[in-house]
């Protein structure tokens, strides 16, 4: 059966390495903070102006005017810093962000990203992910594989308005791990009780299987 939210978030937290400074989208990027491990010197970043997000807080530690781009309260860390979005904003334009996790409404095979507005609908407007999606060194998209009608998400080309454009190398969708290469998307892990057939034929994109692929491990 297809992952659920946790599980994405815990699968996405293994590509999280030692020393990363990581910002960790709204949603589902959000949970990943939950599964990397106390013990790996991981700096998380909000590109609201903290570097050191600590944990969610308990109902005592809450600090209304203490929260992360999401508006969610947070904790911040021993050795956390405070800063204008200016200067985060150049810390992402930069190049000093070494792993973003976005979510996102459609990729397509060329690795492109659409996960800001849906045209017709309020947006409050487009956050920070264009500047995340060029500056970091590393862009994942933890998202579902298909819409509430089951259509796929994964495209051959983005029908809403783009995000950024051939920046996307690695999905983990609630089917599996997803690389996008100049072929198209690659299939490198499935879910628990899915297989390498179904996920293709849930894919509106090229796909193809790698030999090598495996059951995801959790």
């Amino acid at each position: 059966m297809p992952l659920n939210r946790e599980q994405i978030a815990q699968r996405i937290a293994q590509e999280v390495q030692e020393g990363y400074v990581v910002n960790l989208g709204i949603g589902i990027p959000t949970l990943v903070a939950n599964y990397i491990p106390s013990t790996k010197n991981v700096m998380l970043q909000s590109e609201n102006g903290l570097l050191g997000i600590g944990p969610f807080p308990t109902e005592k530690e809450i600090d209304a005017d203490l929260i992360n781009a999401g508006k969610q309260t947070v904790t911040a860390a021993i050795g956390a810093s405070y800063f204008s979005s200016a200067d985060s904003f150049a810390m992402i334009r930069g190049g000093h962000i070494d792993l973003t996790v976005l979510g996102a409404m459609e990729v397509d095979e060329t690795g492109s990203i659409a996960n800001w507005m849906v045209p017709g609908k309020m947006v409050k407007g487009m956050g920070g992910a264009m500047d995340l999606v060029a500056g970091a060194r590393n862009v994942i998209v933890a998202m579902q594989h298909a819409d509430k009608d089951g259509n796929s998400k994964l495209r051959k080309k983005c029908t809403l308005p783009l995000t950024g454009v051939r920046c996307i190398k690695k999905i983990v969708s609630d089917f599996g791990v997803i690389d996008i290469t100049p072929e198209g998307f690659v299939l490198r892990e499935y879910a628990p009780d899915m297989t390498p057939e179904k996920v293709l034929a849930a894919t509106e994109g090229q796909m193809r299987i790698a030999s090598d692929v495996k059951p995801m491990s959790i």
